[in-house]
């Protein structure tokens, strides 16, 4: 028996860590059903049986019942939250997952999971039965359990490598001489999601000294007289609750378990029923893990059926009827170009050796306008330009479409190789992202899900990523193979956009992908080939100024906490103004029992302390010269001496565009520092100037506009201070009489209003008493009872359909609309009223982009656009064109998403020698 192993899973534990690491980008399904829990379950579930191989494995659950901790202290768990819905619809579904893999579900009245679990795993121990038993849990409370012979295996997190957590292990982590220990530990930590108690001001921190110094709870309590202060006085009025914490942590090692070692051991599953689960949820990549080619026949296709799906019979390459043609001479090239003239649209797709634009060589591009029929022209090192030439007038031939999955990166190719391809475009990414924005968009999953289609991955190619990191070059690939591979990524593209223009149609988003995602394209792809020219002597000069405002402010600091220490540390900055400056009574702490020294914390500090604005002012400058001066000529492209950043489009979820390598929407621009280094972004020579053009507080128009409220409008109207006509109201004085901070108030409530500040949240914004900002607030939805009114409305429109809409019609889906959990509601319902605004302000500047391109294009100006940053659009301005241009971007501006009632769009420009010069 000791070479068999024992595995013993904590299954609510690993449900909720799989719902909670997946919240922000959850799997769902066609249907949108949650399967984040049922997935992560069950790749961890696989992951163990595939490399692990238990021979006997049981998974644990609690029951509804009371159990003896509820017995001793009633409040036990009682603060807890609700379990969240999704959570609650998973578990039935992982059990009939368990079921249909034939691995026992082990509950039991009276019992939680952790106490099933040490039983057996006490039970296996003194048996001698194993040579391993393992625990599979990522609850700290198992490490109690640990012995020689009883181990604990956390699985990682996002991809990451599982823990072994051992004797040793434990006994680092916890400060224990054993781990039976680690229960007296938690009975004076408490557990707060547990409503365990604990010792009133004893955290982790503490808990773990007292642990180390005195052994035992026991010990700490018969030796309060050695303790000091409020720690004695705690532990003397506290001993009880203290003991009674322990018990309450305790894991239970002898439970009534009626339970064999036969009964635990695997045995074959169904792989019929399976098969039929792991379709049903379109579990397409794990069905293939576990089951191999037996799962493309053996899959319920009753239930596929039902759900008007084509998993049950997906086919690869090889099982499929294809023509697959190669152009590899100058004549079949030039015989598919003249093909490609003739066509209303059709699909292309570069093979590059790299997923730099600028830098990739081209391999090959694959062509396709009829299904099951795609071409494929190779291109040998140093033939890009000839064979792109055959090429070039069909690329270029506007009014042909142009298919693609992830376009703009082939445009981008195309563009740094001189070939500007012309729409319009149909991009099968963009389209699934604005029909189900929520799901993956990978052309693997759409074929798979759209056409029962598993595509033939790159790795079979060039191999998986080995330790390193590295992988073939596609360079060394077979051509009969690349042409294969990537003929087929046309013909699959192809066939995509077929399915997904209807869907289009069915979601209502026929105008925001032809009107506003598909025409951005090439404007982006100009955009960051032209890049934006950097003075590296400005960032010097910069760099010498933050420097010596980071030395003059550590001094201040030092002088002002009476030592030196590590600025850079948050445990010594927590020390230093929570531990000796007591700038607070009862200071936060993080999860790990350290003083929280957030920005957030900080900032609430900040306005009667000037040693945490001094902090604050020294976080900036150094982060200032880090991110910025310091980094920003890293990113200069050797080949044009010229920053070229990359906009994302549908990334976030209002559909703003999104900066990346570098980040250049995040530049602060509030503080005098944070705008110095907008010094550096210069035109690009003799003649030439920046030109911005910003919106001018777009967001509360687009509220007025959508709300309605006609006091808001008629603000906007007589062109009046939106912010001192909004404090002229709410503190019901004449304009005149608006004072500096009654205007900030009012600024700080007209754009909080938006994400749902609350009383609390503008307190501490402006520093104000919470009953006065309630009072403020009150007084704003009086005297804007349209805001209050659209509020409530868009919340209760959400709740009836389950997404909220632009003026465009773009929809962002709210899945916790109607969620039970009030926490997580309220963040639906904040959601719900803001995405209207921001989306489309973020619709209206796409638009304007759009236009401005085609505008200037006609016009045949020298001056090019350059940069998107939220409101605002920075351009290289030919001098001699300042007025035309100018008078074109601000009328494009404004008409490019007229507002409902008629609220006036305001565009305001500037022009400088630089980019700050330019505001």
């Amino acid at each position: 028996m000791a070479s068999n192993r024992l595995y013993l899973l904590d299954g609510m534990a690993l449900i909720y860590r799989a719902h909670f690491a997946l919240i922000r980008s959850p799997i769902l399904t066609s249907k949108g059903v949650n399967t984040s829990a049922l997935f992560g379950f069950a790749n961890t579930l696989i992951e163990l049986l595939q490399n692990k191989a238990p021979t006997h494995l049981g998974v644990a659950f609690d029951t509804s019942a009371p159990t003896q901790r509820h017995e001793v202290f009633p409040e036990y768990k009682a603060q807890r939250e609700a379990m969240p819905e999704d959570i609650g619809e998973a578990i039935p579904n992982v059990k009939r997952l368990l079921a249909a893999m034939h691995i026992p579900v082990l509950e039991l009245d009276g019992y939680e999971a952790d106490d099933i679990i040490g039983t057996l795993a006490a039970r296996a121990e003194a048996e001698g039965s194993f040579g391993e038993i393992i625990m599979v849990t990522p609850d700290k409370d198992f490490a109690q359990l640990v012995t020689d012979r009883v181990k604990i295996y956390k699985p990682g997190r996002q991809g990451g490598d599982a823990e072994i957590i051992g004797v040793e292990r434990v006994k680092e982590d916890w400060c224990v001489a054993d781990p039976k220990r680690v229960a007296d530990v938690l009975g004076m930590w408490g557990d707060a999601s547990d409503n365990i108690p604990g010792v009133p001001g004893i955290g982790e921190k503490t808990a773990k000294k007292l642990i180390a110094e005195f052994g035992s709870l026991d010990e700490i309590l018969a030796n309060t007289a050695k303790l000091k202060g409020k720690q004695k006085e705690k532990f003397e009025e506290f001993a009880e609750q203290a003991k009674l914490s322990r018990e309450l942590a305790t894991i239970i090692r002898d439970a009534p378990v009626e339970v064999s070692w036969e009964d635990l051991k695997i045995c074959e599953m169904d792989k019929a029923a399976v098969a039929s689960l792991f379709t049903e949820f379109e579990f397409n990549q794990l069905g293939k893990r576990l089951l191999g080619d037996e799962f493309k026949s053996g899959r319920g296709a009753a239930v596929v059926e039902e759900q008007g799906m084509l998993f049950a019979d997906l086919k690869t390459l090889g099982d499929v009827k294809h023509d697959y043609r190669i152009a590899d001479t100058p004549e079949k090239r030039q015989a598919l170009a003249a093909d490609l003239r003739k066509q209303k649209a059709f699909c292309f797709d570069v093979e590059t050796t790299g997923l730099d634009e600028r830098t990739a060589d081209l391999i090959g591009i694959s062509f396709c306008w009829e299904q099951g029929v795609a071409h494929f022209a190779p291109i040998a090192r140093g033939e890009a330009a000839a064979v792109l030439g055959d090429f070039r007038p069909a690329l270029e031939a506007e009014g042909i479409e142009k298919v693609g999955h992830n376009l703009k990166f082939d445009l981008g190719v195309l563009s740094w190789h001189g070939i500007r391809a012309a729409g319009p475009f149909f991009d099968t990414m963009l389209a699934h992202a604005l029909i189900d924005p929520d799901q993956r968009h990978t052309m693997d999953f759409l074929s798979e899900r759209y056409l029962g289609y598993t595509p033939v991955p790159i790795a079979s190619l060039i191999g998986e990523r080995d330790q390193e990191g590295g992988q073939l070059d596609m360079l060394m690939v077979d051509e009969k193979k690349l042409a294969e591979y990537a003929a087929e990524d046309a013909d699959v593209t192809w066939q995509l956009a077929g399915k997904l223009r209807p869907e289009l149609k069915q979601y209502g988003q026929e105008r925001v992908f032809f009107e506003i995602e598909c025409p951005l394209l090439p404007v982006l792809v100009a955009m960051e080939r032209e890049g934006v020219a950097i003075d590296t002597a400005a960032l010097d000069d910069i760099r010498a100024t933050l420097e010596k405002n980071i030395a003059a402010l550590e001094s201040e600091i030092y002088a002002e906490a009476g030592t030196k220490f590590n600025l850079n540390s948050p445990k010594q900055l927590g020390q230093i103004l929570f531990d000796i400056k007591k700038l607070v009574e009862k200071p936060k702490k993080t999860k790990t029992g350290q003083y929280n020294t957030s920005e957030k914390v900080l900032a609430s500090l900040a306005g009667e302390h000037k040693l945490v604005r001094d902090i604050l002012a020294y976080r900036e400058a150094a982060k200032l010269k880090s991110t910025y001066v310091d980094a920003l000529p890293e990113f200069v492209f050797s080949k044009t001496g010229r920053i070229h950043t990359t906009f994302l489009q549908l990334v976030a979820a209002t559909g703003r565009l999104q900066s990346n390598n570098p980040n250049l929407q995040n530049i602060p621009v509030r503080t005098e520092q944070g705008r110095e280094i907008r010094k550096a972004f210069v035109p690009r020579g003799d003649g030439w100037r920046l030109l911005s053009a910003d919106y001018s507080q777009i967001e509360l128009r687009v509220m007025a506009a959508i709300s309605g409220d006609a006091a808001m409008i008629e603000s906007f109207r007589n062109g009046e201070d939106i912010h001192a006509a909004t404090a002229a109201r709410v503190f019901a004085v004449p304009m005149d009489e608006v004072t500096k901070d009654m205007r900030r108030t009012a600024k700080t409530v007209n754009f909080g209003i938006i994400f749902g500040i609350t009383a609390f949240g503008l307190s501490q914004n402006v520093g104000i008493s919470r009953s006065e900002a309630k009072d403020i607030i009150d007084e704003y939805f009086r005297t804007y009872p349209g805001v209050a009114d659209y509020m409530e409305r868009i919340v209760a429109d959400a709740q009836k359909q389950g997404y909220v809409e632009t003026i465009t019609g773009r929809r962002r889906y709210l899945r916790d609309i109607n969620s039970r959990n009030f926490t997580i509601r309220g963040a639906a319902e904040r959601t719900a009223i803001n995405t209207p605004i921001q989306g489309s302000a973020a619709d209206m500047i796409k638009l304007a982009m759009v236009r401005i391109d085609r505008a200037l294009d006609q016009a045949g100006t020298k001056t090019r656009m350059l940069l998107q940053v939220h409101d605002e659009l920075v351009f290289d301005l030919w001098d001699a064109e300042r007025e035309q241009v100018e008078e074109i971007v601000i009328r494009e501006m404004k008409e490019a998403l007229p507002l409902p009632g008629g609220v006036p769009i305001v565009v305001d420009t500037g022009v400088g020698e630089n980019w700050l010069a330019a505001h």
